[in-house]
């Protein structure tokens, strides 16, 4: 396809991975509106941990007119990453917030985040105004790809209407749009962008192949075409509302076999020898796909008529988990005589997944909040996730170290992180104090109770 130039709007944990792996074939901007993202990639630093800062680096030296491949070799850490990191001639990306450097682009790729209300509800404010952006600055001929999570029919019901009223051009006459859902999965640095299929769409039929085009130009693992742009945005919001269902059956499980009195983890393991269970682990369910998406897909159905029975009965068991790891736990403290009121309680993990900064959506904030309710003191570490976030979306200071060694009267493991792997829960508590893991990774052996 024509080597087109390409602007990605929102550089989160979907938009930057994207916008540097277009760069190796085309020339890209990687717009955000946060000023301070700007700076801190410029500077080479990722906050979210995806891109690592010898690639960043690299890109920053290929500015100076040093081929992508001279560029990875001098920036420390980079060389043994040429095969998957080098960059044709033509390939280029900066870094910028200013609307005036991406007017000349003819592809507009938006990757904003699309979270819920607080009643759980769609909130697609980011979405609309990154559409309004868009528009200002669209021409005859553009195209606008969208990989926001939304319900089928946003992009062209709710999105098109807004880039026609800002351009004032006519969409599939002027201008042109294309759905291609995100299939990110923070922190895994096995499967990332180019090894996972991806769906693809456009407006005609002409420009959905060009679309589809254009990322097959850079995914390994090859695309799938879909029919229609509602087909495509169906895809993705049932990707993950399956599999925060079958997330919650294991979590009603996991609540039934406490009242049997059975442990979950080997029932799973028993029945995991038939070859086609799927082997789920109960858990906190939260993040900004599966605890978010699946309630998209139930307010399309609202608008229909449908109260979607099954999505949101696996909602609501799963946003219960935190209550139930904190039931479990004052009883595990009672039966060992410990007092409730003023307990000493660590958490260990606040982010929503292991090993991964994301604290967006993140589950363990029922914990935390349903101790504090009951008169615990209660201590949070998280070696992955920033202090100053987590205080300024939750209101939660986090501790930098662990310096309470030998005097919590309970702790928690939330979170999988690896370096909580490698801890030594024990010395961490009293003698007399509980750990409970709602991971089950410790030693069951070491733990008074576990999901």
């Amino acid at each position: 396809m024509d080597q087109k130039k390409i602007v990605v709007v929102g550089l989160g944990y979907v938009g930057l991975p994207l916008a540097i792996e277009f760069a190796r074939k085309y020339a890209v901007i990687g717009f955000d509106i946060d000023t301070n993202r700007i700076a801190e990639l410029n500077n080479g630093f990722d906050r979210t941990k995806e891109v690592s800062k010898a690639c960043l680096d690299g890109i920053l030296r290929a500015k100076n007119h040093l081929s992508f491949a001279e560029a990875a070799i001098q920036a420390n850490g980079l060389a043994d990453e040429l095969s998957a990191m080098e960059l044709p001639g033509e390939g280029s990306i900066i870094f910028s917030s200013s609307i005036e450097e991406i007017r000349d682009a003819e592809i507009f790729i938006v990757t904003v985040p699309t979270p819920i209300d607080e009643f759980k509800k769609p909130d697609l404010h980011p979405l609309l105004k990154a559409s309004e952006t868009v528009g200002k600055v669209l021409k005859k001929g553009d195209i606008v790809i969208y990989e926001s999570t939304v319900y089928p029919g946003c992009t062209e019901e709710d999105c098109v209407p807004v880039l026609e009223a800002n351009s004032r051009l006519k969409f599939n006459e002027d201008f042109y749009c294309g759905y291609s859902p995100e299939r990110i999965n923070p922190g895994d640095k096995i499967n990332t962008l180019t090894k996972i299929k991806k769906v693809t769409s456009g407006s005609t039929p002409e420009i959905a192949r060009e679309v589809n085009a254009l990322y097959a130009s850079i995914i390994a693992a090859g695309t799938h075409l879909a029919p229609s742009i509602k087909v495509a945005e169906a895809s993705k919001a049932i990707e993950n509302a399956q599999r925060d269902i079958n997330i919650s059956f294991v979590n009603e499980l996991a609540l039934i076999f406490d009242r049997i009195g059975i442990d979950t983890t080997d029932v799973i393991e028993a029945a995991s020898t038939k070859w086609n269970f799927l082997p789920y682990k109960p858990g906190l369910v939260g993040g900004h796909c599966i605890g978010v998406d699946p309630y998209y897909l139930a307010h399309k159905a609202e608008s229909f008529g449908y109260h979607p029975q099954v999505i949101l009965s696996g909602r609501r068991v799963n946003d219960s988990m935190g209550g139930f790891v904190v039931n479990k736990v004052l009883k595990l403290m009672i039966k060992k005589e410990l007092l409730i009121k003023n307990a000493k309680c660590l958490i260990l993990g606040f982010t929503f997944k292991e090993n991964c900064p994301d604290v967006r959506n993140t589950r363990v904030i029922d914990i935390y909040m349903e101790l504090v309710q009951f008169g615990l003191s209660v201590d949070v570490y998280d070696p992955w996730a920033n202090a100053d976030e987590v205080y300024s979306e939750y209101g939660v200071k986090i501790m930098n170290n662990l310096h309470h060694e030998g005097n919590y009267d309970a702790i928690i493991l939330t979170v999988a992180h690896q370096q909580f792997m490698k801890l030594d829960v024990e010395q961490l508590k009293n003698q007399n104090g509980v750990i409970f893991d709602a991971k089950s990774v410790i030693d069951r052996n070491l733990v008074d109770g576990r999901l």
